[in-house]
């Protein structure tokens, strides 16, 4: 296929290229600086609502990942705002786009965030559960309805909803590996709020998945089936890492550091199950945390 690819310079637009052209697909990045543009880009501004529609002619599909960091610095109304806009804007920009292209392509796989449900304690979580009524969960359901002038025009759209990815190179593990490293490290808050992770290698695969795929449309978790609490997931690192976990960051702690974010991304309790790539039989690489962890860090 030829795949058109937003935010191919992030966390995972960089581990997909490689691996589809290892799989003998071709690639287009978007790019928003006329720099970064040659042979295999083409120019996008989604703050001025331009988009090279010629360049995207003959693309057979379409994978969108770009958006502002949600984990950049405290959330000011600046900043909250910046993380809407990026990708409610970009996404319907991209996806009325696509819908005026004489061939549309076959499919566009969204990104999108396990947020959608907000804060749920201890329930099971699924792709036909409610969504919930905080900030990240009101950008999720715009990010995701952002896609619907694709949809209508044919296209058959995936939103994956990406639980927190593992990688040493950005994410919640980034952050955390310095503190664990340095025996400081420890459960946030309670500890009893569920953290449902994946790794990098598996959010590839979902997407190269719902590329290939025509069965799978509309909502698809993107989590490892065996989620665990916020204190197992600490400890595991810590056992990983060869480094006690013997310092809990208080919850008001974690709000007196970074505010909002604290409760939506590291407080909040989401159960998640990946049922409709379970019941796709979706080949996980990695199903149990420490297995992942120590994968991904080499130990």
């Amino acid at each position: 296929m030829r795949v058109a690819v937003s935010g191919s310079s992030g966390m995972v637009g960089s581990a997909l290229l490689p691996f589809l052209t290892a799989g003998g697909h071709s690639t287009v990045r978007l790019v928003r600086s006329k720099r970064e543009t040659d042979g295999d880009a083409v120019l996008w501004d989604p703050d001025a609502g331009e988009v090279d529609l010629a360049g995207l002619a003959g693309v057979d599909a379409v994978v969108h990942l770009a958006g502002e960091s949600i984990a950049g610095g405290r959330w000011t109304e600046a900043k909250k705002r910046r993380i809407r806009e990026s990708r409610t804007k970009g996404t319907r920009l991209l996806a009325e786009g696509l819908a005026k292209l004489a061939k549309p392509p076959r499919v566009m796989v969204c990104a999108s965030a396990i947020g959608y449900y907000g804060d749920r304690g201890d329930e099971v979580l699924t792709e036909a559960s409610a969504s919930g009524q905080d900030f990240l969960s009101d950008v999720a359901r715009e990010w995701e309805a952002a896609c619907e002038p694709a949809r209508a025009a044919g296209v058959r759209v995936v939103n994956l909803r990406f639980g927190v990815i593992l990688s040493p190179r950005g994410g919640a593990l980034a952050k955390m590996l310095t503190p664990f490293k340095m025996c400081v490290g420890g459960r946030i808050g309670s500890g009893r709020q569920w953290w449902s992770w994946v790794a990098l290698d598996d959010v590839v695969g979902a997407i190269h998945f719902a590329l290939t795929r025509d069965d799978l449309d509309g909502p698809v978790n993107v989590t490892a089936p065996n989620p665990v609490r916020n204190e197992e997931f600490t400890g595991i690192l810590g056992r990983v890492l060869g480094r006690p976990t013997v310092f809990p960051m208080p919850a008001f702690a974690a709000r007196l550091a970074l505010g909002e974010m604290a409760d939506a991304l590291l407080l909040c309790s989401q159960r998640v199950e990946p049922r409709r790539l379970t019941e796709a039989r979706f080949p996980f690489r990695h199903t149990e945390l420490e297995d992942a962890l120590r994968h991904v860090l080499g130990r």
